[in-house]
């Protein structure tokens, strides 16, 4: 099938971009980056926008920029672009071996950041990362711009708070500690579909103790959160194969699992249950 007829804005600047938004928002119009989600729904006919506001003109978008305290990822980011290491920091590494995930190739040199977190997906990988590091979401229309915290951000399957005429602008990542450890594992049926259930989880280790503990669940509820009795079972503890096993086995009785003609709740939770203790123990520096 074909796309609905639709009228492609060009901006060259963002104040541009944002007041088209402004002015197509209200019949449909919608944003266009990578493409990579919005298209195939267009081609279904799923979505029928009258307006697309591509934006992959605007200047400054494409930034990647870290001030020693947080990574700024500009909303024309590619997932490509995290195929090295951004930063020399522990969360470049994260984000290399979480970006190896993603679909497949092609995807990834066309797909972006924002746009994933855009779309919110439950099973996205970075909206996955976003949710456990607490990343700010910076969206910004010609009204003004806000920033929003995860909890503020995502509101359910595929919604955020993003208003029409919003753009997410630009994502605010915490760099992590020197030390910091992570690991992340996922499960899909085939490579390169979005995963049925994933985790995140970085820690630290002080005198001998796990400490500051974030372990994050995506593709198991309607949006990715961290879950805080996993941490709980973590935070103090030493680094072995009790202590995330019970981490897992919180993280699985926490969850509220999505249910579909496929996919049990019990079968949910044991994916839960996987994935968060395969993440602990490869986590690695």
């Amino acid at each position: 099938m074909k796309p609905a007829p639709f009228i492609r804005h060009v901006p060259k600047t963002l104040d541009e971009a944002l007041k088209v938004l402004a002015e197509v928002a209200p019949d449909d119009g919608r944003v266009l980056a990578g493409g990579q989600s919005l298209v195939p729904i267009m081609a279904f006919r799923l979505a029928k926008p009258a307006h697309l506001v591509d934006i992959n003109e605007v200047a400054g978008l494409d930034r990647l920029h870290s001030d020693g305290k947080t990574l700024s990822i500009g909303a024309r980011v590619r997932h490509g672009a995290f195929h090295t290491d951004v930063v020399d920091n522990p969360l470049g590494k994260l984000l290399t071996f979480v970006a190896r995930h993603i679909a497949h190739y092609p995807i990834r040199m066309r797909g972006t950041f924002c746009g994933s977190l855009a779309h919110a997906d439950p099973s996205s990988e970075w909206c996955l990362v976003a949710a456990t590091l607490d990343a700010t979401m910076v969206a910004k229309s010609a009204r003004g711009e806000r920033a929003l915290s995860p909890s503020e951000y995502f509101e359910g399957l595929m919604s955020t708070a993003l208003a029409e005429d919003e753009l997410l602008a630009e994502v605010r990542l915490p760099l992590l500690p020197h030390n910091a450890k992570f690991g992340f594992n996922e499960f899909s049926r085939r490579a390169g579909d979005f995963a049925m259930s994933a985790s995140l989880a970085t820690y630290i280790v002080r005198d001998g103790k796990i400490a500051d503990a974030h372990v994050g669940v995506g593709g198991a509820e309607p949006s990715p959160r961290r879950i805080p009795e996993a941490e709980a079972e973590l935070n103090g503890q030493e680094p072995s194969d009790a202590a995330f096993r019970a981490a897992a086995e919180a993280a699985a009785n926490a969850i509220d699992p999505l249910v579909d003609h496929q996919t049990t709740a019990d079968y949910r939770r044991d994916l839960v249950r996987a994935v968060v203790r395969r993440a602990l123990e490869h986590s690695q520096t």
